[in-house]
């Protein structure tokens, strides 16, 4: 499991402005404005008095000490909107062997350089091809089923091609949604939203490239990987 440094405390959303801000009541009163780290459009998890989650850094040299970490949905489930968190997860569950697919590799390698970009981890066993995973953070669903991506994504359209291309040179490579919602069951591509990121998934998966989508369970110490999940 990833954990927080401290429980997160809740609050109300006021409003998400300039991106990477976020006015928040708390539950005394004060007002605060918190650092959003999601740049996407977070579509379902911004709307005005949604309940949220924060954590809070000791960091004497940050401007804004409190982090959005969830949010919640209409029915009241958790929604873990910081992007960074879905990596974490899933580096944890990767050191500690809890992804079955890859319990056969006892190397792990954040940040792994490929051509002119970075892999988000690698994995080392000797005597077996090197595996590359790619993690995207899936906050988006409609009922029980979570989808991506939430908007256009040139960036995760250059990271299909670049798992296809690992393929070709004989490594495996690794597409992982990691879903930071609850009550999901199963996952989709959003080829309405963007149609070029659905080709080019689609154009991965001819090349060899695997695709999981696991969802996440959590609490408001951390957050530890769940289930792999179907995609449709």
């Amino acid at each position: 499991m990833y954990g927080f440094t401290s429980a997160l405390i809740e609050g109300r959303l006021i409003k998400r402005y300039k991106r990477f801000l976020a006015d928040i009541v708390l539950s005394n009163g004060d007002i605060i404005t918190a650092h959003c780290p999601n740049t996407g459009a977070m579509t379902g998890c911004d709307h005005p008095d949604v309940k949220v989650y924060l954590s809070r850094s000791d960091n004497p040299k940050r401007k804004y000490p409190h982090t959005w970490e969830y949010s919640s949905a209409l029915d009241g489930s958790i929604i873990g909107i910081n992007t960074a968190n879905a990596n974490r997860v899933v580096k944890s569950a990767l050191l500690r062997q809890q992804v079955p697919e890859f319990t056969h590799y006892s190397q792990c390698f954040p940040e792994t350089p490929f051509g002119n970009s970075r892999i988000d981890f690698m994995l080392k066993e000797e005597g077996l091809p090197n595996a590359y995973i790619e993690v995207k953070s899936v906050t988006l669903a409609d009922g029980k089923t979570a989808s991506f991506p939430d908007t256009v994504t040139k960036r995760g359209l250059k990271h299909c091609l670049e798992l296809a291309e690992i393929v070709k040179q004989g490594h495996k490579a690794c597409l992982f949604f990691c879903i930071q919602r609850e009550n999901i069951n199963q996952f989709r591509v959003a080829e309405e939203i963007d149609p070029n990121y659905a080709q080019a998934l689609e154009y991965a998966i001819k090349s060899g490239v695997s695709v999981l989508a696991y969802q996440c369970i959590m609490h408001k110490t951390g957050i530890e990987l769940g289930d792999r999940i179907v995609i449709t």
